[in-house]
């Protein structure tokens, strides 16, 4: 390929990564989250048998609080991510879901070193913690708190149809 191809190629992957890029986030999280949300809507509250693995607040709630608290979340915030509707809300929620999930389920019991922690970045059920997944969803939460849903979606169909938030600015005299 010549410079003048490859500069044509970037420019229209440029022109597409606001459209496809935070889209593609938004699709992989949203099945993610319902999947889970429906798993609990579907099964039985296991949180009161971790209740005290819990971080501060969420300790100090009941399990039965918890469990539907984090149901919800799941299959609202599903539901906001796919359609990109209150995007960077959701996707906060959905941060702060899985760090308390990563906090009291995922993350390793007991380690001693560095090398045992990274034991427990795996997709597995032999031990170790197995945070990988959660770490990952994490990382993909914050591109849609920091820029949004991207412009297929709602929030930014809304954006285009709303007046500006900003008041205007008075006259300097």
């Amino acid at each position: 390929m010549n410079l003048p191809t490859l500069a044509a190629a970037r420019g229209q992957l440029d022109r597409l990564a606001p459209w496809l890029a935070p889209l593609g986030l938004r699709l992989l999280l949203a099945w993610e989250f319902f999947e889970s949300g429906r798993e609990k809507l579907r099964g039985q509250n296991w949180f009161a048998d971790l209740q005290d693995a819990f971080p501060f607040p969420f300790d100090q709630l009941p399990a039965a609080l918890n469990w539907q608290l984090a149901t919800w979340f799941e299959l609202v915030g599903a539901a906001c991510l796919l359609f990109g509707f209150g995007t960077r809300f959701a996707a906060a929620s959905l941060l702060v879901l899985t760090v308390v999930a990563t906090y009291a389920v995922h993350w390793p019991m007991e380690w001693n070193s560095l090398a045992d922690l990274a034991m427990g970045y795996a997709i597995s059920d032999q031990g170790f913690g197995n945070f990988k997944l959660p770490v990952l969803f994490m990382a993909m939460l914050l591109p849609l708190i920091f820029t949004g849903a991207g412009k297929l979606s709602v929030d930014a169909w809304l954006a285009r149809w709303s007046p500006s938030a900003t008041p205007a600015r008075p006259a300097i005299r």
